[in-house]
């Protein structure tokens, strides 16, 4: 968690909060397309309903364009927070424009954006996506420690343009950047989905007959890449060493059946501190300009120890 703060805007806050003390919360989610984000909406909409927030969902279908609609829309409405997971890290400062003038405080949560105007927003709860790409990377270098020969990588990034995509890439590049032997021959969108991980990986496969590593943004594209190299005749976990993010339940068991050899994880469960942070900044109070997941990683014994108390 960083010390630098912001204080929630002074004043009429432009919505009902203060006169029936019912906080009603605008929240726009990226989509459906991960075991991992269907954790995540679960998580937000129970939070919600604890916390006694009336919650506005909406799902932008992994379309920005959706997702600056949800938001006018909840400006409208003259909801009393808005919370949204960013599809892409570009082009907010409009839209969020709107929400500030009127009054609207706004909570990004899971993905971050870009923009230099951080008066945009109040606060970013979320993973630190860039130390997840680093632990990543930090694994493989320990994994082939001691060895010369050339490693092959190919990469399934998230979806073009989003933080998580990004960040992931950056951080397992910074790393393995040290060790020359490390190459990534092959990287490519995968949607963050299972149907497009199959696809690309396939892909890959046909092209190159020299893969040694596959590190994939989640474990959903990491479980479609499997059903591609299990259908190439190869072995999966053995043949090539796969490495994802998230840690969600299927990819937990792949890992523990060996067939995907490190996890590092990504909590879904971020509706708890989300609507503690709503509450605090429709009251003015003062929250932190960043708040950061804690989270593990996972090896094969390690998720066999973890999967019987797995939530997601």
């Amino acid at each position: 968690m960083v010390a630098a703060t912001l204080s929630a805007c002074g004043g009429e806050s432009g919505n009902g909060a203060a006169d029936d003390g019912k906080i009603t919360m605008g929240f726009s989610q990226v989509g459906a397309e991960s075991g991992w984000r269907t954790a995540n909406t679960d998580s937000v909409r129970k939070a919600a309903e604890e916390a006694g927030i009336e919650l506005k969902f909406s799902d932008a279908q992994q379309k920005q364009e959706n997702q600056i609609k949800a938001i006018r829309s909840f400006v409208q409405q003259k909801v009393d927070v808005i919370a949204f997971s960013p599809v892409v890290e570009s082009g907010w400062d409009t839209v969020l424009k709107e929400a500030k003038d009127a009054g609207i405080p706004v909570i990004l949560t899971d993905r971050a954006i870009d923009s230099p105007d951080t008066s945009l927003y109040k606060t970013f709860l979320g993973s630190d996506f860039v130390e997840e790409g680093k632990k990543a990377g930090q694994w493989l270098v320990e994994a082939y420690q001691g060895k010369s020969e050339q490693v092959n990588i190919v990469e399934l990034q998230g979806n073009t343009g989003s933080a998580p995509a990004n960040d992931r890439r950056d951080g397992f590049a910074e790393v393995i950047k040290a060790d020359p032997k490390f190459k990534v021959i092959a990287s490519q969108t995968g949607e963050f989905t299972r149907a497009k991980g199959k696809e690309v990986m396939d892909a890959f496969l046909k092209a190159h007959t020299d893969i040694d590593v596959l590190y994939a943004h989640n474990d959903d594209m990491g479980l479609g890449a499997i059903e591609a190299i299990e259908a190439a005749g190869k072995k999966p976990g053995v043949d090539i060493t796969i490495i994802t993010v998230d840690a969600v339940r299927d990819g937990m068991q792949a890992l523990a059946d060996g067939k995907i050899n490190f996890i590092v994880e990504c909590s879904p469960l971020l509706g708890p501190q989300l609507m503690d942070l709503a509450k605090k900044v429709v009251a003015g109070e003062t929250v932190p300009a960043r708040v950061v997941t804690e989270e593990t990683t996972f090896t094969q014994e390690q998720a066999k120890a973890a999967l019987p108390q797995r939530q997601y």
